[in-house]
């Protein structure tokens, strides 16, 4: 029987899933607090992405639960839509309309979703893309802008919803190495803010300096867990060092192999 905190703003409990044979999530479990920023590392195919997808229903878990600020979004019974509208989502690739500006992009769901009116969302729009530098975009197209804006955008359109959760899967990934800064930047003044983050990513220095804690996933599971400065600068287990020390240092990586 799973304990509900109805305190965290994420509960996951004994979350597995499962494409077919192959186990991507073999027994998860895990909060994030209110205004946490919670930052998920690990290998390619170790699940980071999927357990991300998972929080907000986008994939269905196999078994486990998953609550979002106390309601559980697993429960057949829940309005998947109206919880689903408390957890914001950026993705690797930014997903944006191209034949609508920036300012339509942010206003869109808005509208539709939320039902705001016109006046209501473009204000809205327009607060957050300030609160990304972007408020002197507002009529240009996303083929106008740069990787790192149109993720910033994305970011935008996100927050304009209001959600008490952000999710992060890989945010710079697609980004050319100079414009990945922009993008953290605009990611930090959130968790400044107090907003609840989980962020899957490969940027260590990022990690290091504003998760409040890390968790490092491999093979399903998660092997470890706990602040920065342990996690990353003082691992305990063996396959995270040596995780860390193929991404922190590559060129020493090539030598041993």
């Amino acid at each position: 029987m799973t304990t509900v905190n109805t305190t965290a703003a994420v509960q996951v409990a004994g979350l597995q899933k499962a494409f077919g044979d192959l186990e991507v999530l073999r027994g998860i479990d895990f909060e994030v607090a209110r205004g946490e920023v919670v930052c998920i590392i690990g290998p390619s195919g170790s699940g980071k992405s999927t357990l991300l997808r998972c929080v907000n229903l986008l994939e269905e878990p196999t078994a486990g639960k998953v609550y979002v600020g106390g309601v559980e979004l697993t429960d057949p019974d829940v309005d998947i839509d109206a919880a689903r509208r408390r957890v914001g989502m950026v993705f690797q690739q930014f997903n944006l309309f191209p034949h609508l500006s920036v300012l339509g992009n942010v206003t869109i769901a808005q509208r539709k979703v939320l039902r705001r009116s016109a006046d209501e969302a473009d204000r809205i729009a327009r607060d957050n893309l300030a609160r990304v530098g972007l408020a002197d975009k507002v009529d240009a197209y996303p083929a106008q802008l740069s990787g790192g804006q149109q993720q910033r955008v994305a970011i935008a359109r996100a927050l304009a919803m209001g959600p008490d959760v952000m999710l992060f899967d890989e945010p710079t990934s697609a980004l050319d190495p100079e414009l990945v800064g922009d993008v953290l930047g605009v990611m930090r003044r959130l968790a400044l803010e107090g907003m609840t983050m989980l962020v899957v990513t490969h940027e260590m220095s990022f990690a290091r300096e504003v998760a409040d804690r890390v968790v490092f996933m491999d093979g399903g599971v998660i092997v470890e867990e706990g602040p920065p400065s342990k996690v990353i600068g003082d691992p305990t287990h063996e396959r995270t060092r040596t995780f860390l020390s193929r991404v922190l240092d590559p060129a020493a990586a090539e030598v041993e192999e």
